[in-house]
C-alpha cells in the first residue's frame, strides 16, 4: 500500500494529518512553519483557557502589556503588540466595557488619551496567571528547564529585534 492509499483508508471525517506523512516531514523541516503551528496551537490553548471569562488571547495580551507600563496610547499598543490599529480600538472598547481598562487624558496632551489598566484588570491578570502558566507548561512539557530558558531567550531575540540606533 502506498502513502496515498494509507491516507485514503482513514475515515471520511478524519482530516488529521499524521506527523509521519511524507509531505508533513517536509513541512516539519521548515522552521517558519513550525513557529506558525506552535503559535496557532498556543493561541487555541490560551483562548480555551480564557473562554470562561469571555476574553481572548488578544485581550489578554493588551492587559499583560498594560501591566508593564503606566498607560499607553492606542497607537503604542498597536505597535508594541503588532495588531492593526482598528483591532486595538475594538479590543480596548471590550476591555473598557468590562472595567478592566480605562481611557484617561494623556499627561501633557489633553487631546490624547492613554489606556490604563484598572484594579479590576490587575485582579483579572492575577486570577488568570495560573491557567496561563498551565498552558505554557503544557506546550513546553517536552523541554527541560534549561531548554525552556534557551527557547525563551531565542524567541525574544527573534520576536523583538533590537531597535536600530538613531543616526544624525
Amino acid at each position: 500500500m502506498n502513502d496515498r492509499d494509507a491516507r485514503d483508508t482513514r475515515g471520511a471525517g478524519d482530516t488529521e494529518d499524521r506527523a509521519d506523512d511524507p509531505w508533513m516531514l517536509g513541512l516539519h523541516s521548515d522552521t517558519g512553519y513550525l513557529l506558525y503551528r506552535l503559535g496557532q496551537r498556543s493561541g487555541q490553548l490560551f483562548n480555551a483557557a480564557l473562554q470562561e471569562s469571555g476574553l481572548r488571547l488578544r485581550h489578554y495580551a493588551v492587559l499583560r502589556y498594560l501591566a508593564t507600563v503606566e498607560g499607553a496610547l492606542q497607537r503604542e499598543l498597536s505597535t508594541r503588540l503588532g495588531y492593526d490599529p482598528s483591532a486595538i480600538v475594538g479590543l480596548v472598547d471590550d476591555l473598557e466595557r468590562l472595567a478592566l481598562v480605562e481611557r484617561r487624558p494623556a499627561p501633557g496632551d489633553r487631546r490624547s488619551r492613554i489606556v490604563v489598566l484598572t484594579a479590576a484588570g490587575r485582579g483579572y491578570l492575577k486570577d488568570t496567571d495560573r491557567s496561563s502558566r498551565r498552558v505554557t507548561d503544557g506546550l513546553l512539557a517536552p523541554l527541560s528547564e534549561e531548554e525552556r530558558a534557551v527557547l525563551h531567550a531565542l524567541l525574544r531575540r527573534v520576536a523583538e529585534p533590537a531597535v536600530e540606533p538613531a543616526t544624525d
